[in-house]
């Protein structure tokens, strides 16, 4: 009766513990759904803001580009009328005619190639039209005073090409004219001008709309800010800055500034209300021979703009949407297909379970075996490699033949590179399994690195070998640096760092030289070895203290990664950098100082050994 009682609380327990994670599992989607709608729209907004200031850019660009445009035509109708006053008949005086007429109509027609305008006209000293060929259903006027025209008296008065401003015809039309005057190139007599005279609402549509403020259009104004063309028609002969106009724009500060900062020459553009419309307006001034004459604004409701961008960011809220949808099914698929093989898995796990503790077992016999050869055969390596190195310096005592004595060098480096890789896999053997054991009394530090030293100088000296031009130089900041540790280890670390040093440095000019200074500092003893080697190569920084670190075939690669090893359980560090100089490296370690066991004060006076 028990049992059955237990068994239907693990099968309720069961149950429940399945809802709870469906639960569970349903609330973090529902989150996860509420964090990605919520990260889309600020996403979306910032887009939608980084869209319009690019559109904004991209507007004041083709604002510059069509006024660039519109400088080209008015340029290239100046350069028509300079080569029509320079002709052999007007230079002459003659300025009518049936010469002039063939002469002025082909200059007409080739001036419409361009833009449309209404009449070419020659006119005399006196200002009198002397002849005026014109469009079909157009005015012809000849014998005609015009000297009451602005441009008229600017032609003269500057004697150079004239772009007027805008004025309004007979016809009521309003227009803007070129003019070039006619000067003797004999004797600089003014003879008289030619010039056109062109609707502006008929030449500046070609470069954009002009009659309909609903969508994007097109404003030009002349030197005097009077509206050349606007799709406001009462806006057209009017100055901008005049009441009537500033009064249907309202007074706007935002957009007179702008008009403003464009006839001063310089381009910009602003946003403001126009009619409760937002507007996006963009001007940039019309340089004609290198002055600003008239200055055209862009106009685009921010509407069309941001309707743009909407287009743009539905099809990528769809596309996401998709995918989300997608997400989401794959979801739900998958939490149906967990819940329905949780019982297949569980039962397959413990079966499992049981199997790879027993292949776990074995792993740790097979690892303790594997250690045990290395250890054997890493101890066997030493066996032979001693009587060696013996026979080998007997013989180079006794041999006098420098061939010989080469080959017994090559002999005696590659036993002692056995040696040595035989006792650094005892030691990586004793770190990994943790079983390196320090054998710690109290000594001067500076007196084992003092005794290192002097045998690789002696080393250096015997034997012709890597380092042989290289100068090792100790320097001891103090004359006492005690430490508690293992002296045979630390004079390992110190070997192994010397000889990395005299690995990588080659002089460049006179010796190499390998620089050692210990120091102590907050009960601290630093140990730096400064070489002027070739430096740490970048490739190797990250893993230079780890395991066959080392790009040198003259090393195991394993002295460092032992080195480290001994310093941190002595309770210290060991680093390394390349010298802010770009010669050399420099290998540091740091180990507790033991001078406060042994009674000993920091002015450095004698100490008592417990």
């Amino acid at each position: 009766m028990q049992l059955k009682k237990k068994g239907s609380y693990k099968n309720l327990f069961s149950e429940h513990a399945k809802e709870v994670g469906i639960i569970c599992i349903t609330l973090i989607i529902a989150v996860a759904y509420g964090l990605f709608f919520y990260q889309q729209n600020v996403t979306e907004e910032s887009i939608r803001n980084g869209l319009f200031v690019e559109q904004r850019e991209r507007q004041l660009g083709s604002t510059k580009a069509m006024a660039q445009h519109i400088d080209s035509d008015l340029s290239l109708v100046a350069s028509i009328l300079q080569g029509l006053a320079g002709s052999s008949y007007l230079q002459q005086g003659e300025l009518y005619g049936d010469r002039v007429d063939k002469l002025m109509r082909e200059r007409f027609d080739q001036i419409n190639n361009i833009t449309r305008v209404d009449g070419l006209f020659i006119a005399d000293k006196d200002d009198i039209i002397t002849y005026n060929v014109v469009t079909e259903g157009q005015r012809s006027f000849v014998n005609i005073d015009t000297s009451f025209r602005d441009y008229v008296q600017e032609t003269k008065k500057i004697l150079g090409p004239v772009f007027s401003e805008g004025f309004q015809g007979i016809d009521g039309i309003y227009r803007i004219a070129i003019t070039f005057p006619i000067i003797n190139r004999d004797n600089g007599q003014y003879i008289g001008m030619v010039g056109v005279q062109m609707p502006t609402i008929d030449f500046f549509a070609r470069y954009g709309n002009v009659y309909s403020i609903g969508s994007q259009y097109l404003a030009v104004l002349d030197r005097n800010a009077v509206q050349l063309i606007h799709p406001i028609k009462s806006f057209i002969g009017v100055s901008f800055f005049d009441n009537h106009t500033q009064e249907v724009t309202g007074h706007n500060i935002v957009l007179n500034n702008l008009i403003r900062t464009v006839m001063s020459g310089k381009p910009d553009s602003a946003i403001y209300e126009f009619r409760g419309v937002q507007r996006l307006t963009t001007g940039y001034p019309i340089f004609v021979e290198g002055k600003p004459e008239y200055f055209a604004f862009i106009i685009t409701p921010t509407s069309e703009i941001y309707a743009h961008i909407n287009d743009v960011l539905f099809n990528e809220r769809l596309k996401m949407f998709t995918l989300v949808a997608g997400f989401t099914v794959a979801v739900v698929t998958l939490i149906l297909f967990l819940i329905k093989w949780n019982n297949i898995l569980d039962r397959r796990v413990k079966r499992r379970t049981k199997e790879l503790e027993k292949s776990n077992e074995q792993l740790k016999v097979h690892d303790k075996m594997q250690k045990e050869f290395i250890n054997i055969a890493a101890h066997e390596l030493r066996t032979p490699i001693q009587p060696i190195l013996s026979s080998s310096e007997v013989l180079l005592s006794k041999i006098k033949d420098s061939r010989h004595r080469e080959l017994l060098n090559v002999v005696s480096r590659n036993a002692n590179r056995l040696r040595r890789l035989a006792e650094d896999i005892l030691d990586v053997s004793r770190i990994e399994s943790h079983s390196l054991s320090l054998h710690r009394e109290q000594f001067n530090i500076n007196d084992i690195i003092e005794d290192v030293v002097q045998g690789y100088r002696n080393q250096i000296q015997v034997q012709n070998k890597v380092g042989s031009d290289t100068e090792i130089l100790f320097t001891p900041k103090d004359d006492i640096n005690l430490v508690e540790a293992d002296k045979g280890r630390l004079a390992q670390v110190i070997s192994n760092l010397l000889d990395n040093s005299l690995k990588f440095t080659k002089p460049t000019r006179g010796k190499g030289k390998i620089h050692i200074i210990s120091e102590k500092k907050d009960n601290q003893v630093t140990v730096s070895i400064m070489d002027t080697g070739i430096g740490i190569d970048p490739e190797i920084f990250p893993k230079l203290f780890s395991r066959f670190a080392s790009k040198s075939f003259s090393g195991t690669g394993l002295g460092l990664f032992i080195s480290k090893s001994i310093i941190e359980e002595h309770g210290g560090k060991v680093w390394a950098q390349n010298n802010p100089n770009g010669g050399g490296a420099t290998f540091s370690f740091t180990i507790p100082s033991s001078q406060q066991h042994l009674g000993l004060d920091d002015s450095g006076g004698d100490y008592n050994e417990k």
